[in-house]
C-alpha cells in the first residue's frame, strides 16, 4: 500500500512533534518512575496538563504541568496536585489514574473524572476544581469494575452524559454511555461502541480517550482499540467516531482503520510496550489545529497535532455503522 493510500485512510492525520517526548520525569522536582496519560486544558493563556505520575512505589497520583507554548519550558508543581486519600476514599488505595477534564460552563467548574484503583477493582471517580490547586472530591460515581470515563461539556434534554467502559478487560469491553441530572447518580445506560473482535485492530477492547469535541457535524470521538499480538502482547491504536450532536447515543461514522499507532521508539519501548494513550486534546479555533497529548509506553508524555478540517474531511469518508 503506497503513501498516498495511507494518507487517504487517515493514518497521517496526526503529526508527531519533533520535540517528543515533551515531558519526562526529569521535568518533575521530585523522584518518580513515570509521567503519562495527561488531561489537557487551556487556562490563563497557558496549556495545562493534569498528568498521571507513578511514584517509586508504583502508586499513581495526579500532577499539574504548565507551558506557554504547550510544547516546551514546562513548569511542574512542587508536589502532587491530587494524591490518593484512602482514609476518606478507600477506592483510592492503590492510586488515582488517567484523568479526563471537561469544562462545565453551567457551574464554572472543571470536572475531573479519573480511575481509582483498589482491591475493589477499577472505579470511576469525580472531582471538581476551578484552578487546579484546590480539588473537591465527590468520590466514586459508578460501581466497580469501570474505567476510561469522559464527560460531555453540555446537557442533552436536561441531562449530563458520560462515556465509560464497564468491563475493563476481555473480548467484550465496550464503550457505554450513561446519563445524570446531578453528576452523582447515573442511569439510562446503553451500549455505544463495540469492539469488533476477530482480526480487527480494535478486536480485544475499546475505550474513550479524551472528552468528545463538539463540531458542526457532530461530537468528535477519539477512542483506543486493543488487539492481542501473536506473541501474546497488546497493541494500542487510535480510531475516530462521530456522534449525533443532539443524541450522542447515535453513532454517525466510525473509522474502519486505525489512524494513529505506536511507531516511534519512545512509544514502543518503556514500562508498557506499544502503548499510546491520550487523555487530553485541545482544539485551537484560531489556527484550526487539534493538539493531542498522550502517554507513550506508560513512561513519558508526547504530543501530536492535526488540522480539524482534515480530521472532519476524513471522518466524512468513514462508514456509517450498520
Amino acid at each position: 500500500m503506497n503513501g498516498a493510500r495511507f494518507e487517504a485512510l487517515g493514518v497521517n492525520l496526526f503529526r508527531r512533534n519533533p520535540a517528543n517526548p515533551i515531558l519526562t520525569t526529569a521535568d518533575l522536582p521530585y523522584p518518580a518512575d513515570a509521567i503519562f496519560n495527561p488531561a489537557a486544558v487551556k487556562l490563563d493563556g497557558e496549556t495545562l496538563l493534569l498528568a498521571r505520575v507513578e511514584d517509586m512505589r508504583g502508586i499513581s497520583h495526579l500532577a499539574v504541568c504548565r507551558s506557554r507554548d504547550g510544547v516546551s519550558a514546562w513548569r511542574a508543581g512542587a508536589g502532587p496536585a491530587m494524591e490518593p486519600d484512602p482514609d476518606q476514599f478507600p477506592e483510592e488505595l492503590w492510586g488515582i489514574e488517567d484523568p479526563r477534564v471537561t469544562w462545565l460552563k453551567e457551574s464554572g467548574d472543571f470536572a475531573v473524572v479519573y480511575t481509582t484503583y483498589s482491591r475493589r477493582g477499577p472505579q470511576v471517580s469525580l472531582a471538581t476544581t476551578r484552578d487546579f490547586v484546590a480539588f473537591t472530591r465527590c468520590g466514586s460515581i459508578i460501581p466497580p469494575e469501570d474505567m476510561d470515563a469522559a464527560l460531555f461539556p453540555r446537557r442533552f434534554g436536561g441531562r449530563l452524559a458520560m462515556l465509560h467502559r464497564p468491563v475493563p478487560c476481555g473480548p467484550d469491553s465496550n464503550i457505554w454511555i450513561s446519563f445524570s441530572e446531578d453528576l452523582r447518580h447515573w442511569g439510562d445506560h446503553s451500549l455505544l461502541l463495540e469492539c469488533r473482535q476477530g482480526a480487527w485492530w480494535d478486536a480485544r477492547r475499546v475505550g474513550v480517550c479524551p472528552p468528545p469535541l463538539e463540531t458542526p457535524e457532530g461530537w468528535l470521538l477519539l477512542y483506543h482499540g486493543v488487539r492481542k499480538t501473536p506473541s501474546g502482547g497488546r497493541l494500542f491504536r487510535l480510531g475516530l467516531a462521530l456522534l449525533d450532536l443532539e443524541d450522542p447515543r447515535r453513532v454517525l461514522r466510525r473509522s474502519d482503520e486505525w489512524i494513529f499507532g505506536p511507531q516511534a521508539p519512545y512509544e514502543r519501548e518503556g514500562n508498557a510496550r506499544d502503548v499510546i494513550f491520550p487523555c487530553g486534546w485541545i482544539h485551537d479555533e484560531a489556527s484550526g489545529l487539534v493538539r493531542m497529548y498522550y502517554g507513550a509506553a506508560d513512561t513519558s508524555i508526547c504530543m501530536a497535532e492535526a488540522s480539524m478540517a482534515d480530521i472532519l474531511a476524513y471522518v466524512r469518508t468513514c462508514p456509517r455503522p450498520a
